[in-house]
């Protein structure tokens, strides 16, 4: 054809990536633009995006950074003799985070190289519905056009621009996990985001004095079935049941939790420590306190300002800024398609962008039907104790089916690994969301505790592959573990019950 590629991918994260290297694989000419704007703080990295750099993946190890300063708790009750007090050395850390991210960077750009596809560190925009334009670092004019163009630029966090001091003072997650020196006393304020949970629960973990600002309810914008807020399932009694067991638990290990408290400014004292105030709305008192540093995790916003989108008759939502997608990824305009966090009403998770970019390419290069199947997701947090989930919250099962065809069994269970360490196992709980009638099909899982991603990720096949009840009571746990539990659920919610675990 008269245009230089067959595909040209706008964003090089996991998304955008998946599907060039798989359309490449067909044979085809592709190229990906990617290029990072700085944070407001002066943060960037490199190939990759969200998830390599400053997502699921350091923030994954800075979890397990956490995990290990715990164990050192529990081992001495394992009789370990450790010299108290431990000390946990940030920079050591951080870099340690820092080189392995920075060669995933690496293997991203060996990778297009290999599968020959063209790169180009550009901010690229539309300038007609073929044509994507942009400039280098070194202000060298960058033409492309393509045939196909994928948008896949994903999201970048947000600032509340109505509280001063904000922006100059505040960090986000873009710049959390590339400090070079420890954050000290750090204030996470919220509109309770899971992210600020995980980023204020690893803080505690390794030692820092946090405390967690939050208006409304924890976990905001995940919603059992994935991290979408704001959509039709969203399902606050799941979700505040659940939150609130997370943030209990954070509580009881030191995060300390300013609730229904508003920011209203932040200001640099002379001591250069930060002074934030806010409102406290149950009291209608305004406080204060110094912190050493101030992150910000009221929500992302989607990287698609500067594309020049009207240019080419992409629509998005107005109230979002997300661009509408169809089932098969296409925008309003045929040949343009949208994968990832950009896109609307889909989940914002690293696993969905890669499948459906794959799934993209086959469709456009390999004779492929196949669409991506956005139900049945599976999912994690990671805070200090882990939330897994796949499927249906209870509360979006009855809105489907009615509260009379819903079955729903639970369970507070106490892993082994916490009797000798006398852990408080208080939140450790676990319920499945089944349909009431006949086999009963497993809507819904939930899970709250130590490896819920582990535990999770292979029920998770059973539920896409329409487990029942009754086949859940015929398999056979693996003693002993926390798993197991699950194919032991026998309490229904709705007999009123004591659902605590006992014996062994």
């Amino acid at each position: 054809g008269k245009n230089e590629y067959d595909l040209l991918v706008v964003g090089g994260g996991s998304g955008g990536l998946a599907c060039a290297k798989e359309a490449a694989q067909f044979g085809r000419r592709v190229a990906v633009v990617d290029y990072v704007e700085p944070s407001p703080q002066g943060t960037t990295w490199g190939l990759g995006g969200t998830c390599v750099n400053v997502g699921c993946i350091p923030k994954k190890l800075m979890h397990q950074a956490a995990l290990l300063g715990g164990a050192l708790k529990d081992a001495q009750h394992y009789g370990w003799n450790i010299s108290q007090p431990v000390h946990h050395t940030w920079s050591v850390m951080a870099q340690g985070v820092q080189n392995y991210v920075k060669s995933l960077n690496w293997g991203h750009r060996v990778q297009l190289q290999e599968k020959k596809v063209k790169y180009f560190n550009i901010k690229g925009s539309f300038s007609d519905p073929h044509t994507v334009r942009g400039v280098t670092k070194a202000g060298k004019e960058t033409v492309l056009t393509a045939d196909n163009i994928v948008i896949a630029t994903g999201g970048r966090p947000k600032y509340p621009m109505d509280v001063p001091g904000a922006l100059e003072y505040g960090i986000t997650s873009d710049d959390v996990f590339w400090l070079k020196e420890s954050p000290g006393k750090t204030i996470p304020l919220l509109m309770s985001y899971y992210v600020s949970l995980e980023c204020a629960g690893f803080l505690t973990g390794i030692g820092l004095d946090t405390t967690v600002m939050m208006r409304s309810v924890p976990l905001r914008g995940f919603d059992q079935a994935s991290h979408i807020s704001k959509i039709k399932q969203i399902c606050f009694t799941t979700q505040q049941q659940m939150a609130s067991l997370v943030t209990d638990h954070m509580e009881s290990y030191g995060t300390k939790f300013l609730k229904r408290c508003f920011p209203t400014k932040v200001e640099k004292l002379k001591s250069n420590r930060l002074q934030v105030t806010w409102k406290n709305a149950d009291l209608d008192t305004e406080e204060s306190d110094s912190f050493d540093t101030v992150m910000w995790a009221v929500g992302r916003a989607p990287n698609t300002k500067t594309l020049n989108l009207e240019t080419a008759g992409v629509k998005t939502n107005s109230e979002t800024g997300k661009i509408i997608v169809d089932a098969s990824e296409a925008t309003s305009v045929p040949h343009i398609y949208a994968i990832g966090d950009i896109t609307e009403g889909r989940p914002e998770l690293t696993p969905t962008a890669i499948a459906a970019g794959k799934l993209l390419a086959r469709r456009l290069f390999g004779q492929s039907s196949e669409l991506m199947d956005y139900d049945n997701v599976p999912t994690t947090v990671f805070t200090p104790l882990e939330y897994g989930c796949v499927g249906l919250s209870e509360e979006a099962a009855v809105q489907r089916h009615g509260s009379d065809n819903i079955e729903v069994y639970h369970a507070y269970y106490k892993p082994l690994e916490f009797t000798v360490a006398e852990r408080d196992a208080t939140q450790c709980y676990m319920k499945m969301v089944c349909l009431r009638e006949g086999e009963q099909r497993i809507l819904g899982l939930h899970f709250i505790g130590p490896n819920a991603g582990e535990v999770i990720q292979g029920f998770a096949l059973g539920i896409k592959c329409g487990a029942t009840y009754s086949q859940m009571m015929k398999t056979v746990g693996i003693h002993p573990t926390c798993a197991e539990e699950v194919t032991k659920l026998h309490i229904t919610k709705r007999s009123g019950l004591d659902a605590t675990v006992t014996g062994c």
